[in-house]
């Protein structure tokens, strides 16, 4: 009982057929499974900047039809043959990755996110040549590596947003070594992955400083999300006072933008850790990044080990995401939302409670 022969199974989602980005119902096949795969009925899924991007081709990239999603929580229906981390009735989680090559050398470390031939889990082609869709759908099969169990007390909507915008936070802090308690770090850009950056860091016994282009986000960083103190880019006196203060900058901003500012901002040693995907050249004065032996670096979401730590992490710690839950039949206005940053701070899509199949 539980277990998948190899068929192709049927399911429902809703795609993109062009760049205008419009999602309707769309009807397509699950690939076939294999022994180590997991089919998931999808509970839940977060909604992203990034599906907003691939729907309307903003990267050049898209194929369509396409079926986004990337934040995916969902119950185990079926286990194949050689599957051991997972039961059915499990509730799991799926993020941006659903496959690498597994020989290469961040396979091989265990940071598969950094494999150069890593399949996305939508508007990307499997090993076996199908299209793969994501968690905008009523199913899944996914690879067991690609799927992490969902720790008992976290709930589907407060886990989705971990498995991108958390992970795309905890990653730099665990790699770099600044999860220990006591550090100063400020959040730029308070946005899905910002807001989730102030929630962990603070979990993480960390001072967070929010730096904002303006004052309207003031009352919700700091007492609704922690912060203990705000900065406004062009307050030029409190931005000067903040000099020299900061162990690190997570910079979540997905535009061009000056860097001197906040290199200056960093203590010795300091680090600038850019999140934000920018497709133009960023500049800066070297000076004040050799001027106190500072770093500006980056990372790529994170690997399937930091997300089960990230899930334990948020479960223990009790951190909560601010998330607004809709049906499927409000997607396409959430996106247009998403598009305008008009959401505190992340949408999850309520996949199980929604009626996908058209009319």
């Amino acid at each position: 009982m539980g277990s998948m022969k190899e068929e192709e199974r049927k399911t429902t989602g809703w795609a993109a057929r062009d760049p205008s980005g419009i999602l309707s119902p769309y009807t397509f096949s699950l690939r076939k499974t294999d022994a180590e795969d997991v089919l998931i009925r999808v509970i839940c899924c977060g909604v992203c900047h990034t599906d907003v991007h691939q729907i309307k081709n903003d990267l050049g990239m898209s194929n369509y039809p396409m079926v986004p999603g990337h934040e995916v929580v969902g119950e185990v229906v079926a286990v194949g043959s050689d599957v051991s981390k997972f039961n059915v009735g499990d509730t799991v989680g799926v993020g941006l990755l659903v496959g690498c090559c597994n020989s290469c050398r961040p396979c091989e470390a265990e940071v598969e996110q950094y494999c150069n031939k890593k399949i996305w889990s939508y508007n990307d082609v499997y090993t076996d040549g199908k299209p793969t869709q994501g968690g905008f759908s009523t199913s899944m099969v996914v690879h067991q590596k690609f799927v992490v169990k969902i720790p008992e007390g976290l709930s589907p909507e407060q886990a989705a947003p971990l498995l991108c915008a958390g992970v795309t936070v905890y990653s730099p802090l665990s790699h770099f070594g600044l999860k220990k308690s006591g550090l100063k770090g400020a959040i730029v850009g308070l946005g899905g992955v910002g807001h989730m950056g102030v929630l962990i860091a603070k979990a993480m016994g960390h001072h967070v400083t929010v730096i904002s282009s303006s004052d309207k986000k003031r009352d919700e960083a700091m007492n609704v999300l922690g912060a203990d103190e705000y900065l406004v880019s062009s307050d030029t006196a409190k931005i000067q006072a903040a000099v020299d203060s900061f162990d690190y900058i997570i910079d979540t901003v997905p535009a061009n933008h000056p860097l001197d500012e906040y290199l200056s901002l960093l203590k010795l040693d300091g680090k600038l850790i850019l999140l934000g995907v920018i497709n133009t050249p960023l500049q800066f004065i070297s000076p004040l990044l050799m001027d106190g032996r500072k770093t500006i670096t980056g990372t790529f979401i994170g690997s399937m080990k930091e997300i089960e730590e990230l899930l334990e992490f948020c479960k223990e710690k009790d951190v909560k995401s601010t998330v607004e839950i809709v049906k499927m039949d409000y997607i396409n206005t959430a996106m247009e939302r998403v598009a305008k940053n008009d959401v505190r701070y992340r949408f999850v899509v309520d996949v199980a409670g929604s009626k996908l199949e058209d009319e």
